[in-house]
């Protein structure tokens, strides 16, 4: 039988375990909504109405810490602040796109260390996501565009929110045919 000390360093090391675990599925499920409402910004090959568009555009500034960083690179800007980042994405350059975010590499460290009773309010994440985006500019024009993004998070008050995001476009690639029908 295993002494206290062994017992209570086996309990730490399971914490930490459950910690990053958790903190991993929170990760993937922040990208998720953060991709979905990217996307819920167009229907039918156009932006939404205003009203609906600066809804959204809230709601993603959001999954952002107060001070966070949206980076999409030189053909898309920069914005720091949930308000810049609102202000930003109310202003959509596509009419179309759908974000497929892949091959997530996740790594999390816990906040505090694996010792009893840390806190893990102070953890923090990067991830690397590969991204695959059939989209259409305002012109008409049909893309796809790959890239990756290098992301950054913080766990603030319990919840996984993104401290910085950048886009690194690696291809974007006129299509003849295009998406000439846009259903949703």
């Amino acid at each position: 039988m295993g002494s206290v000390d062994d017992l209570a360093a086996e309990v730490a090391a399971l914490r930490r375990r459950v910690e990053v675990s958790e903190g991993v599925l929170a990760v993937q499920a922040l990208k998720a909504r953060y991709g979905e409402l990217v996307d819920m910004r167009f229907r039918r090959g156009s932006a939404v109405e205003d009203s609906e568009l600066a809804r959204i555009a809230h709601d993603i500034a959001a999954l952002f810490t107060t001070d966070g960083v949206w980076d999409g690179g030189p053909a898309l800007g920069r914005a720091v602040g949930r308000q810049e980042i609102a202000d930003r994405l109310r202003r959509p350059t596509l009419r179309f796109s759908r974000h497929f975010f892949m091959n997530p590499r996740i790594e999390v460290e816990p906040g505090g260390g694996a010792e009893a009773g840390a806190d893990a309010r102070s953890a923090t994440a990067t991830a690397r996501w590969d991204l695959l985006s059939p989209c259409r500019h305002a012109d008409g024009t049909s893309y796809w565009m790959s890239g990756y993004e290098d992301d950054e998070y913080a766990l603030v008050d319990g919840v996984w929110l993104c401290r910085s995001m950048t886009l690194t476009t690696v291809f974007m690639t006129p299509l003849t045919e295009g998406w000439t029908k846009v259903f949703v």
